[in-house]
Order: C-alpha cells, then sequence, then structure tokens
C-alpha cells in the first residue's frame, strides 16, 4: 500500500512515507475515490469523477471540509483511475477553506495493482491505517448539509453493532430501494419489492467488521482482491450487526454528466445507490 508518496514501496517503511503526518496517526475517515466513472464519460476520460467540479470545487472536498468542520482531520483516500491528479492536487496537508488543515494518506490502488479493488476490497487494503471506528463514504455524492455527528459516532462505538449506515428516501432511477430499516432502527436485508430505502455511501464501521474470518481477505488486503461490499453488510444485517438511520436533506449520486449540470445551476437533488 503507497501511502503519502506515488513513489513509496509496497508497505510504509520510511519516514518519507508518512510525509506531514505521523505514523502513530489512524485516519478516522475513508473517502473512496478510486472508481472509474464509465456513466461520467467523456468528463472522467480526463479528470478522476471525484475531481469534478461542483459549485466551484472538487466534488469530494465537500465531504473533506465536513469531516473536518466535525474534528475529522485525519483522513485516508483511495484512489485507481488518475489517481495521481487527486494527490497532485490535495497533497498531504491541504489547507481547507474554513477548516484548515487536514492530514491526507492514500491508498493507491491503481499504482498498486492496476484496478480499482472495489468498495469491500479497497476498504481492507486500507484497514492497517484506519481507526478502531471510522467513517466511509463515497467521494462521489453532494450531501452539502450531512453532519459527521460526533454524537453518532460515539454511540455506535458503545454499541454492539458492526456498522452503521445511513439510507436515503428512493429516487426515481431506484424505486425498489437496497435495505429496510426497523423500527428499531436496524438495517434489514429484505427480498424485493420489500419497503426499502436506497443506501447513502455514508457509514461507520469497527475493524471487526472486516475480520478475515469474514471478508476472506487478510489484513491489508496483500494480494489485491476486488470485491464489493453490499453481500458483507447484507450477511451483517442477517447477523443483527447493522444499525441504520434514515436521512432526509440534500443528497446527490452525482453519477451521470446531467446530474452534475443539475446541480451546478440548480439546488434539486437525486440519489442511487452505490454498493
Amino acid at each position: 500500500m503507497r501511502l503519502n508518496t506515488l513513489d513509496s514501496n509496497s508497505e510504509p517503511s520510511a519516514a518519507s512515507d508518512w510525509r506531514g503526518t505521523s505514523e502513530k496517526t489512524l485516519a478516522t475517515a475513508m473517502v473512496l475515490a478510486a472508481g472509474r466513472g464509465e456513466r461520467m464519460k467523456p468528463l472522467t476520460n480526463q479528470t478522476p469523477k471525484p475531481m469534478l467540479l461542483v459549485r466551484g470545487k472538487p466534488l469530494m472536498q465537500w465531504h473533506m471540509e465536513a469531516l473536518a468542520a466535525a474534528g475529522q482531520h485525519d483522513m485516508l483516500i483511495n484512489t485507481a483511475w488518475l489517481g495521481p491528479q487527486i494527490e497532485s492536487h490535495f497533497g498531504l496537508n491541504p489547507d481547507l477553506p474554513e477548516v484548515g488543515r487536514v492530514r491526507l494518506k492514500y491508498s493507491h490502488e491503481g499504482k498498486d495493482f492496476g484496478y480499482a479493488l472495489e468498495t469491500a476490497g479497497g476498504i481492507v487494503r486500507a484497514l492497517p491505517y484506519l481507526a478502531p471506528v471510522f467513517w466511509v463514504l463515497a467521494g462521489d455524492i453532494f450531501a452539502p448539509d450531512f453532519k459527521f455527528s460526533t454524537e453518532h459516532k460515539e454511540a455506535f462505538q458503545n454499541s454492539p453493532q458492526l456498522a452503521h449506515i445511513w439510507l436515503v428516501p428512493n429516487p426515481p432511477h431506484n424505486p425498489a430501494g437496497d435495505f429496510g430499516l426497523s423500527e428499531q432502527g436496524m438495517a434489514l436485508n429484505l427480498p424485493k419489492p420489500a419497503s426499502l430505502f436506497t443506501f447513502s455511501t455514508f457509514a461507520l464501521y469497527k475493524q471487526e467488521f472486516f475480520d478475515p474470518a469474514i471478508t476472506g481477505m487478510p489484513l491489508g488486503n496483500p494480494q489485491g482482491k476486488a470485491a464489493p461490499l453490499a453481500p458483507l453488510l447484507r450477511a451483517a444485517m442477517d447477523r443483527g450487526q447493522v444499525s441504520a438511520s434514515l436521512y432526509t436533506g440534500a443528497w446527490t449520486d452525482v453519477g451521470t454528466p446531467e446530474r452534475l449540470h443539475e446541480l451546478n445551476q440548480t439546488n434539486s437533488v437525486h440519489s442511487k445507490p452505490i454498493l
């Protein structure tokens, strides 16, 4: 795993691998930024999808600023498609508007393996550098009012659950939804056409959620196994290990050029699952 330098070895061993941060500093949030963005072509032919501008700044920067405003200053970003552009733009200690400096680590999946590891594979790859409890969110989602609440994180940390996810009302292009939500605040793996909501990609996880005995991937995913997140979530829901909240604020999956254009022209929002 390359951290904080495009030319580091596969594991951090030299002080230069940790420029701008401390070897003891673990990231409390992971921003997913490795996807190719096929539906966003031709815009993503030259620009990583999370770096597309929304209202004057890169899409993923909205999340980074919100995380920092909530006190989450140590972040890890995974990359693949055009990944060097992301580190070139932000560097290691960017000074973000209104929130100050943050400390960044990078997991360059494209440099390490030549492809993106999908959500679960990417998280397991980064796991040695993530805190015991950490946020995960997709860098191509626009949700300017979402709060990365310290209270939510502390409550989850003290709970028996291994994951807490945020669901959103279903958009027209995902009318069937993804997961159910019980009156007790538990996420449910229900068959369609049950009453389901859409997974926002915002979530809190404990390291135990990605135990090698569950994922089948060793810590750090050294083989570079690509693995989706949805099967792990569904299995954990069946075990009663995933709680959930319904988020009804502005939320957009910036999945097509049309949605990006609309965001930059109006205040309307859409939503779509990324699993």
